[in-house]
């Protein structure tokens, strides 16, 4: 099978075939939830512990739809009386498994949880993960339910006993006010500007090698459009990749992620055909040039990633991905995508340099 890997996820024969086939219903499963929403939220201020302290909030809850719903965003902003919660949830859809993985990151550190996975059934949605908390595993469980054009309600519950006991922590009520999510911004002030050059819409040349790690000397051509649109008002952004050429088509899509603490950057890259998100590649802005590394298996080797940002103007850009397999002595470079202005926001500004 053939497999290359961009922005650090292995893309199959699937997703480089020849068109795409329409997603069963499953993979419309969120569209209810798409447009803006009013929420009054429930928070248990210490779970696993026997409090029966609540705290109480209020807030909005924007989602847009990606892939014609086999995928969407939700970005979720609300107040409780001590503290200020801002985050996103990326729902991703894979037609193999026919679940939904669903990741969580918060603004302050930028960092993705390990997803929730699971399926609706009867209208009603659970999603599982096993994670570690206050030095415990236990199992998460999110749960939506009584699902209606205007409304629905959203619950998470912990098991510290493998499941046979829950203790909901986080109740959510939420109440439609427009079919339409919040519109796209960057006015934060706070935000880091690194990637504020990506901002709009581009016409997007690939160059793909076709084996990588193997000497391969053959390259693939695509050409298509990429779309970049900001998240949390510019603090984070969505990129979505549509390109074509006679080897098929690729349906990519990044979530850029700030990490405010270690002044640093996570990119997280998915396509259509798995729904899943790869390794994050993480690093910098310097000198109008970002970095960004990881390390992970390739074709069974253990291999860096690097991906750079180059060639940065206001009316272009370009971007390149390379593997090492011998410890960062030699790279093969195995992706390059040139981006050139298409249709820009007017109030799009322009790169300003690492922060």
């Amino acid at each position: 099978m053939m497999r290359t890997l961009c922005c650090g996820l292995l893309l199959t024969t699937s997703a480089l075939g020849v068109g795409f086939r329409s997603a069963p219903d499953a993979a419309h499963d969120f569209d209810f939830s798409i447009g803006s929403w009013k929420t009054h939220i429930r928070r248990l201020e210490h779970p696993l512990s026997g409090s029966a302290i609540w705290v109480e909030g209020t807030g909005t809850v924007s989602v847009r739809r990606i892939w014609d719903g086999g995928a969407n965003l939700e970005e979720l902003e609300v107040d409780f009386p001590n503290r200020h919660l801002e985050g996103l949830t990326l729902r991703l859809y894979n037609p193999a498994s026919h679940q939904w993985n669903l990741w969580w990151a918060n603004a302050s550190d930028g960092v993705l949880s390990t997803p929730n996975i699971g399926e609706f059934k009867d209208r009603r949605g659970e999603f599982f993960d096993q994670e570690r908390y206050e030095g415990r595993m236990i199992v998460v469980r999110q749960v939506f339910s009584a699902i209606t054009p205007s409304a629905y309600h959203f619950e998470q519950a912990y098991s510290a006993d493998h499941g046979r006991t829950w203790e909901a922590n986080f109740v959510a009520d939420l109440t439609r006010l427009s079919a339409e999510a919040k519109p796209s911004s960057v006015a934060a002030a706070d935000r880091n500007r690194d990637f504020d050059f990506n901002f709009g819409e581009w016409n997007t040349h690939v160059s793909r090698l076709r084996n990588v790690l193997r000497g391969d000397t053959h390259w693939v051509e695509y050409e298509g459009s990429s779309d970049v649109e900001p998240v949390w008002d510019g603090r984070a952004s969505l990129f979505e990749l549509n390109v074509r050429g006679d080897a098929g088509e690729i349906h990519g899509l990044g979530l850029r992620l700030y990490n405010r603490s270690a002044a640093e950057w996570n990119l997280n890259w998915t396509n259509r055909s798995t729904g899943i998100l790869g390794v994050p590649t993480v690093g910098t802005f310097q000198n109008n040039r970002g970095e960004f590394m990881d390390l992970e298996l390739v074709e069974g080797k253990q291999a860096f990633v690097r991906n750079t940002f180059t060639a940065i103007t206001p009316s272009s850009s370009r971007f390149e991905q390379a593997f090492s397999a011998d410890g960062g002595r030699t790279w093969e470079t195995n992706w390059i995508m040139t981006f050139a202005k298409d249709r820009r926001r007017p109030n799009q500004q322009g790169h300003q340099g690492a922060h």
